[in-house]
């Protein structure tokens, strides 16, 4: 099996097995990031299958490129998740997909990379986008987002409970000097929070609610669920892999809507469902997490498309 080199591919092998059932299949890996898990599945492929790759990551990009040049199953689309089902429609091959799988949240690299602004452990520019050719930066919203607004993405997206003491500082500060680094946001954070989690930074939940919504993930990943339902054929699959409840919830609670039929009167079930749910969730072994500590915290969860 190809291993990436660039980074630990989480649940690699758990995913592959779970969406490829068609050696000769058209599947879909939305998240190519560093491209495991692309490179896992066309290690499972025919010469007749195709892989269809997803991101809008710049460096991703390169890297996807040039598996392309390197592979003729493999097509990469530079542009976001939540439109996988419009190219390919635009393409004329939405209604042959077998199995589409998407790997949510930061990559490792991106997280060890300063100049992007995703981590809280480096000092660098406060971007944090995944486009950096497009889009608001974290730095420019802070600058201009009312203290209301900033508390509300905090609490709502990251669900710290000192978001208003932390509004409040960033608010404070930002009308002496703006804030233009990671390191910037990170005082902040620390001249806030009165008590803290000796298992967990005190910037991580704000660094996180703010990512997400400058990335818009969480609505990102309800669009692209969504195409699931118009795009995957009969038997075909969908995997997601989650890093934090957040996205978790809403992976749960679509496969869980579109699994369950209605009930009548009598609370018989009626109408037809689009998927069934696939097993438990499931979770890196302790093998994996020893060696990726970062795996600790990822959920799998797998639905397949019914008549």
């Amino acid at each position: 099996m190809t291993r990436d080199t660039n980074h630990d591919t989480v649940l690699r092998d758990e995913a592959v097995d779970a969406l490829v059932t068609d050696a000769a299949g058209v599947y879909v890996d939305g998240t190519y990031g560093r491209g495991g898990h692309s490179r896992a599945i066309l290690d499972r492929l025919s010469a007749a299958g195709r892989l269809i790759g997803f991101d809008r990551d710049r460096q991703a990009a390169e890297g996807a490129e040039r598996l392309a040049a390197d592979d003729d199953r493999f097509t990469f689309v530079s542009e976001p998740f939540s439109r996988w089902g419009d190219i390919l429609a635009e393409r004329g091959i939405a209604d042959r997909v077998d199995g589409v799988m998407f790997d949510l949240g930061v990559s490792s690299p991106q997280l060890d990379q300063p100049e992007r602004g995703f981590s809280f452990r480096f000092d660098g520019p406060l971007d944090m986008r995944m486009d950096q050719s497009r889009g608001v930066s974290a730095a420019d919203w802070l600058a201009v987002a009312d203290e209301e607004e900033v508390r509300d993405v905090i609490a709502r997206l990251g669900e710290e409970r000192f978001a208003r003491r932390i509004a409040a500082e960033i608010v404070a500060r930002r009308g002496d000097k703006p804030l233009t680094r990671t390191s910037d946001l990170v005082d902040c954070v620390l001249a806030a929070i009165p008590k803290r989690d000796p298992n967990k930074h005190p910037a991580t939940r704000t660094f996180q609610a703010i990512r997400l919504f400058i990335n818009q993930e969480l609505d990102q990943i309800t669009s692209a669920l969504e195409q699931a339902l118009a795009h995957l054929r009969p038997g075909g699959r969908l995997v997601v892999i989650s890093f934090h409840s957040l996205e978790d919830r809403i992976v749960k609670r679509f496969i869980r809507d579109h699994s369950t039929p209605g009930k009548d009167f009598f609370g018989n079930p009626v109408g037809a469902t689009a998927f069934r749910k696939m097993g438990k969730a499931i979770r890196a072994g302790e093998a994996e997490i020893k060696n990726n500590p970062r795996a600790r915290s990822a959920i799998m969860r797998v639905a397949e498309r019914v008549e």
